[in-house]
């Protein structure tokens, strides 16, 4: 394929993967896929190897390109079949990120699978909002390994019915596994019609040239890279159960053509659930070097097969089953971003901007329905589930300060890095759950002095109109994001209840009128003022 043909094969992919994207969020039920867009789309070859992606979250996609070719490999595929996943140590990330995969036939042969990801508030956990402050695995909700959903269009629903049965939104869960069932017929569809228009042997070509170019492309990045080797270290705060400063470190090789990212030295698995399997820590390395790249380079495997990635099993990074990974998804891969920048900044001085607010912080919360959950007691219960009795999930992630950089002062308020969701307006906040929005503004003063000043971040104040149960999932509270060229660090996030601090990470029950207040951190500035 000449680079015109190979340049709208690419469009015509990432059509397909838009297309999906705009099927599952305007199908989903729930705030958190409709309106914050907590979703991913792709397009996989044959092989499982990613051959597009829509320009979602980071995080699910770049743990997909890792792990999908292990999954795809065990199992037994058919036409109409799809397969379910969350599974952390089996090709997921954490739990509520559930996927769903198809494959894709032609005239009777298999050339590619079709995957969307998206993350639900319920997935059975104790704690509503599915993201709790766990010791293991089986804390964090409902387990699926890959396993059939569909099986050649008929539906298991058996099977679905257990999943349901598990989460207390069942109406809204079987909307939005509606929604990602829908999203998956329209992709195999859209890719069937172009595979049509191209014939099997021309788009087996095209995607292996496709491929094939990203690789070009990635190496040509590298080339760019002083050959050498790179150490940074940097820390999590805490794991939620008394463990702090938690090291994460790398060391970066340089070579022609190829990098090596190895994490020797990073602190053991821990108690608490900031611990993440590879895949993850994988998907913020690759998000780096993405960044790095030119904007047209495909996002496919071809991009990534000049990073190799090493972590000692049993570590933070490549944690061992069951450990505990709700937050390692959310919270250790937005760090895993900052030590591998940290790093690369010593070689590209002008290129790596400076540290980002460094936390997607997470906040859950809802109400179950479980009078021991809220401390009411027998003789009152009558009343109080009269007063309280609808049961109710909800996660969101809050932006914060980006990091300054050689070329531009950080953005304000924004999503960075691993995470690329919106933010969940007011006007659906309190039509939906029992909570006011009394304050959301920018945190001003928060971004770090420099000569191009750090952005800043933002103050989401909620007060509840009935008792919740709430989990925050938070860094950068106790260690600020860190700056470049002689400039100041970002201020530190804090999390309040009715004035006084809580912990970055914490599970509270909240009453009727407590006001929560989260103020996220600023970006680290760049350059002496």
């Amino acid at each position: 394929m000449n680079i015109i043909e190979l340049s709208l094969f690419t469009s015509r992919l990432d059509a397909v993967c838009d297309e999906m994207g705009a099927v599952l969020q305007r199908a989903a039920f729930s705030p958190n896929i409709r309106d914050r867009l907590d979703f991913s789309c792709a397009v996989f070859n044959a092989e499982g190897e990613l051959c597009a992606q829509a320009a979602h979250i980071p995080v699910h996609l770049g743990s997909m390109a890792y792990a999908m070719q292990n999954i795809v490999s065990q199992l037994d595929w058919h036409k109409g079949d799809m397969v379910i996943v969350n599974d952390p140590f089996l090709g997921g990330t954490h739990l509520p990120d559930i996927t769903l995969i198809a494959p894709v036939y032609f005239e009777g042969t298999l050339l590619a699978f079709i995957a969307n990801r998206a993350h639900h508030a319920d997935i059975g956990a104790d704690s509503p909002g599915s993201m709790p402050l766990s010791k293991c695995l089986d804390e964090e909700g409902l387990i699926i390994p890959p396993t059939h959903l569909i099986r050649q269009g008929n539906m298991n629903k058996t099977f679905m019915a257990e999943i349901l049965n598990a989460i207390r939104s069942g109406h809204a869960g079987k909307g939005d596994f509606s929604a990602q069932i829908s999203a998956n017929h329209t992709g195999v569809e859209r890719l069937e019609y172009l595979i049509g228009s191209l014939g099997t042997s021309k788009f087996i070509t095209a995607l292996s040239e496709l491929n094939d170019y990203g690789e070009r492309l990635a190496q040509s990045v590298i080339n760019d890279i002083p050959n050498g080797e790179y150490q940074f270290s940097d820390v999590m705060d805490d794991d939620g159960l008394g463990n702090v400063n938690l090291k994460i470190t790398t060391s970066i090789k340089i070579t022609e053509h190829n990098v090596s990212v190895d994490f020797t030295g990073t602190t053991a698995q821990t108690e608490g659930n900031i611990n993440c399997p590879l895949s993850v820590a994988a998907a913020a390395v690759y998000y780096v070097f993405r960044c790095l790249m030119p904007k047209q380079t495909p996002a496919c495997a071809g991009s990534f097969r000049p990073i190799s990635i090493t972590a000692p099993e049993g570590c933070l990074l490549n944690a061992k089953r069951p450990a505990a990974v709700a937050a390692g998804n959310v919270e250790t891969s937005t760090r895993i971003v900052d030590v591998v920048m940290g790093a690369l900044a010593q070689a590209l001085p002008d290129k790596i901007p400076s540290a980002s607010h460094g936390s997607m912080n997470n906040l859950a919360m809802g109400y179950s329905g479980d009078p021991d959950k809220h401390g009411v007691s027998d003789q009152a219960w009558d009343y109080y589930e009269a007063e309280n009795s609808k049961a109710w999930d909800y996660y969101e992630t809050i932006g914060g300060g980006m990091g300054a950089s050689s070329v531009s002062a950080g953005i304000d308020a924004v999503q960075t890095h691993m995470t690329n969701t919106r933010n969940t307006p007011i006007e659906v906040m309190e039509s939906n759950y029992p909570v006011r929005i009394k304050q959301y503004a920018i945190r001003t003063g928060s971004g770090g002095a420099g000569f191009h000043k750090g952005g800043d971040g933002i103050v989401r104040e909620f007060e509840f109109l009935k008792p919740a149960n709430v989990t925050l999932l938070t860094e950068r509270r106790m260690h600020q994001p860190w700056a470049l060229n002689n400039a100041m660090a970002g201020e530190c996030g804090q999390n309040l209840l009715n004035g006084k601090a809580l912990a970055p990470k914490i599970c509270i029950d909240i009453k009727a009128g407590d006001c929560l207040t989260i103020k996220t951190p600023g970006g680290g500035g760049w350059g002496k003022m």
